[in-house]
């Protein structure tokens, strides 16, 4: 694939970011793509591996190095074709997946891998601009009609996939607009939200029928669901945060970073937040907890909000600055990782445990915290301990929970369907064939794994079409 000698002559070159000074003046995408040349000389260093690792690396198993040829020979139409076969929102995963297949390249030994996301996200692009993306309608109905409860990557991959062969297909969401996660979860720096109505034009056309401000367990019975339609996929996020619980917890200005992230893209998208329910970082002291990304998605936000100062707790070690790639290649290695929104201005801290918040006026003002160190007991397992004197104490306006999800919420649907979970809470359904305990019912994403990334839900919804597919004819055509 790619041209033979093309990794010897042509260096790695991936896209840039607008300045920090201009970025965070404003929430639009700042990434600087390259162009078409560039584009098609970066998909030329493909090495044609006998084992293109990349393939198991992405859990999607796109085709990689048949579409970096084909960029390579500047056969674009047929690369987004590639593209599709494998991948219903490369628009998506081109801006925001953290890319494992370019961690799994064969040049990665080296530290040049081929820059797969960016070609994706640019063959997704043009396929647009050039208006090669058309709704596939069926050319016959099935006459079966089956409700996706959650409308994020995994509901819109299921929906789109189940339409295509024919079946009747209307995604439930709670909230008021399509998108789940990619809505409401990932800033609009991140991922403009026009890429998300785009495709929800093009699934409309295709007959999916989208029913936003539905909260199913709330508003409408899960049972009702189940007397209406022949299969029902639950397909909702692991939405039930991770808490903090320690003293001082009560205190007004702390708050998961959910819920100051998906206010902030309300902001965006033209609604207004009444100023006593606003949470907003404007000339206050931040304090995030937790290192992940959407901890990093709560630094470039505050950053753009005005934040006095920033500083990211982390409860783990620092990881290596670079990885031992005889140990971990291919495999997702533990480095540490600097996001664009790390580079905008935060001060980051490892092996910090929070112990207390303090306040004044019943308002948060101080974050209590220690350091920890961590050590493996008898049996090999790391366990933590708190170093005697290393407390000291951050001053803080604002502090957002940004500690992961446990399983999704339990409260509502859920608990009416009475469905089997699994010993960590999430839905239980295996992952060949997406069943549930009960019978047409189905679970994908996040919901059925935990939290996980955008690329694992489209997956998972992917698969799960196959799945309900077969269940209702017998039989199915869809990828598996």
């Amino acid at each position: 694939m790619g041209k033979p000698t093309g990794f010897l002559e042509i260096p790695r070159r991936d896209r840039g970011y607008t300045p920090v000074a201009d970025r965070i003046q404003h929430f639009r995408e700042f990434v600087l793509p390259l162009s078409e040349k560039e584009v098609s000389e970066q998909g030329a260093r493909c090495m044609d591996c006998g084992i293109p690792y990349c393939h198991n690396g992405c859990p999607i198993n796109n085709l990689i190095p048949d579409w970096n040829d084909l960029v390579y020979r500047n056969r674009w139409r047929e690369a987004i074709a590639e593209l599709h076969r494998t991948n219903n929102f490369p628009e998506f995963t081109g801006r925001v997946c953290p890319a494992p297949c370019e961690a799994a390249c064969t040049l990665n030994l080296e530290d040049t891998p081929v820059t797969i996301k960016t070609i994706e996200c640019s063959i997704v692009d043009r396929a647009w601009e050039e208006g090669w993306i058309k709704p596939e309608i069926p050319k016959t109905h099935t006459g079966k009609h089956v409700a996706i409860v959650g409308s994020g990557p995994a509901g819109l991959a299921c929906a789109q996939q189940l339409a295509r062969v024919g079946h009747k297909v209307v995604v439930y969401e709670k909230n008021d607009r399509i998108g789940g996660l990619l809505r409401y979860g990932i800033p609009d720096f991140k991922l403009d939200k026009r890429h998300i109505d785009r495709r929800m034009a093009q699934m409309r056309a295709e007959g999916v029928v989208f029913c936003p401000n539905t909260h199913i367990g709330l508003d409408v019975s899960v049972h009702s669901l189940l007397r209406q339609y022949d299969a029902v996929v639950l397909a909702g996020g692991s939405e039930q945060p991770r808490n903090l619980e320690v003293p001082g917890r009560e205190l007004k200005g702390i708050h998961y970073a959910m819920e100051f992230l998906s206010q902030q893209n309300r902001r965006i998208a033209g609604d207004e937040i009444p100023p006593e329910e606003a949470i907003i970082a404007t000339g206050k002291r931040v304090v995030v907890i937790g290192g992940g990304d959407t901890g990093s998605d709560c630094i470039g936000t505050s950053v753009r909000q005005g934040a006095i100062s920033i500083v990211q707790l982390e409860i783990l070690p620092q990881p290596p600055e670079k990885e031992n790639k005889l140990l971990t290649w291919p495999y997702w290695p533990n480095k540490l990782r600097t996001s664009s929104s790390h580079e905008e201005g935060c001060e980051r801290l490892f092996s910090v445990s929070t112990k207390a918040f303090e306040g004044q006026n019943g308002h948060v003002s101080k974050v209590h915290c220690a350091q920890v160190e961590w050590y493996q007991d008898s049996d090999g397992r790391f366990k933590m301990r708190e170093i005697a004197g290393s407390e000291f104490t951050l001053e803080a306006d604002l502090v957002l929970l940004a500690m992961g999800f446990v399983h999704p919420v339990h409260q509502g649907m859920l608990e009416q369907l009475k469905v089997e979970l699994d010993p960590r809470g999430n839905v239980k359904a295996d992952p060949h064939h997406y069943r549930t305990s009960i019978d047409k019912v189905f679970a994908a994403g996040d919901m059925r794994r935990g939290q996980s990334l955008v690329v694992w839900a489209i997956r998972e919804g992917r698969q799960a079409a196959r799945a309900v597919d077969e269940y209702l004819m017998g039989y199915s055509e869809l990828p598996g």
